[in-house]
C-alpha cells in the first residue's frame, strides 16, 4: 500500500484529486469491481476522508460522471464557431469530441459504459449529458437545412431523428477509436463525415432519400 498524503490543501484541490483518481479506477475497472480503498490510495488520502467529502461510493461515482459530462458538452461547445458554414461547425464539433475523448478514455469509459449499466441514477444523468448535445446538434442541423429549402417549418422531429442518429455513430465510433492503435481524433472526424455528410449535404440541396413506394 502507498503512503498516505497529509500535506493539507484546499478542499476545491483535495476533491479534484479524489476525482481524478476516481475517474481512473472506475473507467479500468468498473463501478462494481472498484473500491473505496484504491480510490483513496491513488488519490493518496485516507479512505474516511473520501466518504468525508463525497458521502459513499454511489454518490462518488455520480460525480464523477457530472463532472466528465460537464468537460465533455464543453469542449464540444468551445470548439464551434457559430459564424462558420454549418458543415465547418459539425466538422469541428466533432473533432472536438474525438480529441476530448481520446484524451480522456477513462472519463468516457465512466460516460458511454460505465454509467449506462448500473442503472438508476447514473443513466439519467448520462441520459442529460446526451440530451444536450443532441439539441445542439439538432439546432446546428436544422438551421442549416432550413436555410437550404427556405422553409422555417421543416419537421422538428425528422431534424431531431437525424441529430439522434449521428450523436449515436460518433458515441460508437469514439469507443472503437479509443480501441484501436494509431486512429486520431482527425480521422476519426473525417471518417464520421464521409459517413453523414453526404447525406446531409444532399438533404440541403433538396434531395433526401426517398423510400419505395406501396410499402407499409
Amino acid at each position: 500500500m502507498g503512503a498516505v498524503k497529509t500535506k493539507r490543501m484546499p478542499r476545491a484541490v483535495r476533491e479534484q484529486q479524489m476525482l481524478d483518481a476516481a475517474v481512473r479506477i472506475f473507467g479500468r475497472r468498473g463501478y462494481m469491481a472498484a473500491s473505496m480503498d484504491e480510490i483513496a490510495e491513488l488519490a493518496g488520502v485516507s479512505k474516511p476522508l473520501v466518504y468525508l467529502y463525497l458521502n459513499s461510493k454511489e454518490d462518488l461515482f455520480t460525480a464523477c460522471i457530472r463532472r466528465e459530462a460537464a468537460a465533455l458538452t464543453e469542449a464540444v461547445r468551445t470548439g464551434v464557431r457559430a459564424d462558420l458554414p454549418a458543415d465547418r461547425q459539425l466538422w469541428d464539433g466533432l473533432r472536438a469530441f474525438f480529441a476530448h475523448t481520446a484524451e480522456h478514455p477513462d472519463g468516457w469509459s465512466v460516460l458511454h459504459l460505465q454509467a449506462r449499466t448500473h442503472g438508476e441514477p447514473f443513466v439519467g444523468e448520462v441520459r442529460s449529458m446526451r440530451e444536450e448535445i443532441v439539441a445542439f446538434v439538432t439546432r446546428l442541423i436544422a438551421v442549416a437545412a432550413r436555410e437550404a429549402h427556405q422553409d422555417p417549418h421543416l419537421a422538428e422531429h425528422e431534424v431531431g431523428g437525424l441529430a439522434e442518429a449521428l450523436v449515436g455513430a460518433a458515441e460508437s465510433l469514439a469507443a472503437w477509436a479509443n480501441a484501436t492503435p494509431g486512429v486520431t481524433a482527425r480521422q476519426a472526424a473525417a471518417t464520421l463525415m464521409n459517413f453523414a455528410w453526404a447525406g446531409l449535404g444532399n438533404l440541403m440541396r433538396g434531395r433526401p432519400w426517398v423510400p419505395p413506394t406501396g410499402e407499409a
